[in-house]
């Protein structure tokens, strides 16, 4: 009897720990592959209502308003520029990033706002000298050679050179996104540390990864200049 009770605990253990063991190799395998950030992720910083907001502003102030926010939101939808994040981690719960902004998206971006605030513009042309009697074509393109021979220049061109800009500056978005440094996490919180010259600067925020994507949300950072409100949540894909 003592024999069999002996073999009935001893075969209990061995399961209990042969459970424990698997656990414990589901929590390696799996589970702490979603807390490894390590890689090179990718971001889209929406511009679109930005843009929307400075074409109409202008148009507001030229008296040729027959277009809302929203449908200039609509005619400009897309617009983003692209921000990578690459994390190498180094240590259980941390490691090193590099985040940067693609110079060539945002200039891709901007080409992108004017085409699309040059098309509203030429709708909004066409309309303007059929309401003064015109009997002439006003589709787009003989409206684009109007536009040339009135302004020496494409309707792109002379949107760049009398609209403000309709992105912020590349500069800001580089002063506000490029970093390097090093980075934690700890539960859901993910807080990064860069060090440019004399300031320190550190972002907190909470991350979800869910195999390729990461998400990040709720940031808190410290007071920098230029430092511009938060495109949150960011939706990271990785490459």
């Amino acid at each position: 009897m003592k024999k069999i009770m002996k073999n009935a605990i001893f075969t209990i253990l061995f399961s209990v720990l042969i459970i424990l063991a698997l656990f414990l190799a589901y929590l390696f395998l799996y589970a702490s592959n979603d807390r490894n950030l390590s890689g090179k992720w990718t971001a889209d910083l929406d511009m679109t209502g930005q843009a929307a907001v400075t074409a109409l502003g202008w148009l507001q102030d030229m008296e040729a308003v027959s277009v809302s926010l929203q449908d200039m939101e609509a005619r400009m939808q897309g617009l983003t520029v692209k921000l990578d994040l690459t994390l190498e981690q180094t240590a259980r719960s941390g490691g090193t990033f590099v985040s940067t902004v693609q110079p060539e998206s945002y200039a891709a971006c901007s080409q992108a706002a004017y085409e699309a605030f040059a098309a509203v513009f030429r709708e909004l042309v066409a309309d303007r000298l059929r309401m003064a009697g015109y009997t002439g074509n006003t589709d787009a393109e003989a409206v684009e050679a109007l536009v040339v021979q009135t302004f020496g220049m494409p309707t792109v061109s002379y949107l760049m050179t009398c609209v403000p800009d309709l992105l912020p500056p590349l500069e800001d978005l580089q002063t506000q996104y490029d970093a390097s440094g090093t980075y934690e996490t700890a539960e859901d919180i993910l807080t990064r540390q860069s060090d440019s010259g004399s300031l320190i600067r550190t972002r907190t925020e909470r991350f979800i990864r869910k195999d390729t994507i990461l998400i990040l949300t709720e940031e808190t950072a410290s007071a920098t200049p230029g430092n511009l409100a938060g495109h949150y949540p960011m939706i990271y894909t990785l490459e």
